[in-house]
């Protein structure tokens, strides 16, 4: 009976305890720092999540764009930030695949953040200028193979999404491709658009509106399946490489130690933007997925994804130069 006494008070307490715990909210405004410049996926899921951010938390969220060095910049400034809830990663899948080519990194991808959820996934588009040459994959890759080395593509970064999705095609299809990185999406982009590059993976959320009003010219989806925005665009699995499925995903994630009770309430935030009518409809209109997964679960697939990502690193010969 004593030890019954000691602990059913505890126990009530504990219980009284969490739901004070799930109501946590910030003290100053939170930084939603995206490691790329504007324009890209990252940089998008940021800004529209952003004001439902500021209505679920009641403190204003800001994005703020630290480009460079593959999104290591950024990244290393949330790695560095004290655990408090108030300076978050709005980072790319990149998460994955940086670990195993970038040496003497001031923090550990593994262990210096704590996932707090996977929110987008965005499909990528193979595209080129309206007054390029090619006006499919097959043309460009034709020409890639009598030409080795000869056609150029761009990317946000080293061993970022698009770099990945371009060096998984150009081995899939047995051709040397010359790669030009970009400090993000944005420029990678305008490198294109400026006939700098002869082609590049764009996210749905940059290039699908370009591609519509004919500023861009769409050759293949990157996606297991089409794009609703561009239902005519035809998968690159479709045209001679199946199984092919390479997709950007944004997750955020805060600096390691942050308490599980402020990660579930950034969780929650997460959800609540994902509810946001405006955010489903622009998510929607660009192809994107909205996910919202839990820290567990977002910490299990992070596991998965880091095991393939060092096997096509090393396969594919990707390096951070």
């Amino acid at each position: 009976m004593p030890t019954t006494r000691r602990i059913l008070p505890a126990l009530a307490a504990a219980l009284l305890a969490t739901p004070a715990l799930a109501q946590w909210t910030p003290t100053r405004q939170v930084r939603l720092i995206v490691p790329f410049s504007p324009g890209g996926g990252a940089d998008t899921t940021a800004r529209l999540f952003a004001p439902a951010f500021t209505a679920f938390l009641g403190q204003p969220a800001v994005v703020e764009n630290r480009a460079g060095a593959g999104g290591t910049i950024g990244a290393a400034e949330v790695a560095r930030a004290a655990p408090d809830g108030t300076t978050l990663l709005v980072d790319a899948a990149n998460q994955a695949v940086a670990p195993f080519i970038f040496r003497n990194l001031p923090f550990d991808y593994a262990t210096g953040f704590t996932p707090v959820s996977r929110v987008t996934v965005y499909p990528l588009i193979a595209v080129v200028r309206p007054e390029s040459p090619f006006r499919s994959l097959e043309a460009l890759l034709a020409r890639a193979r009598a030409q080795p080395g000869r056609i150029t593509y761009s990317s946000s970064g080293n061993a970022v999404s698009n770099h990945i999705a371009t060096a998984v095609l150009a081995r899939r299809a047995g051709v040397e491709l010359s790669h030009i990185p970009y400090r993000g999406g944005g420029p990678a982009l305008a490198a294109i658009l400026a006939g700098d590059v002869d082609f590049g993976f764009a996210t749905v959320a940059s290039a699908a509106a370009l591609a519509q009003e004919g500023r861009l010219r769409p050759l293949a989806a990157s996606s297991a399946n089409r794009i609703p925005a561009l239902p005519e665009v035809p998968t690159v699995a479709e045209l001679g490489f199946p199984g092919y499925d390479q997709t950007e995903w944004n997750g955020l994630y805060g600096p390691a130690g942050l308490p599980p009770a402020i990660a579930e309430r950034l969780h929650e935030a997460c959800q609540a933007a994902l509810r946001d009518p405006s955010v489903v409809q622009r998510l929607a209109a660009l192809g994107a997925i909205g996910l919202g997964n839990g820290p567990a679960e977002f910490a299990e697939f992070l596991r998965r994804e880091r095991a393939a990502m060092a096997l096509l690193v090393r396969e594919a010969g990707i390096t951070a130069d």
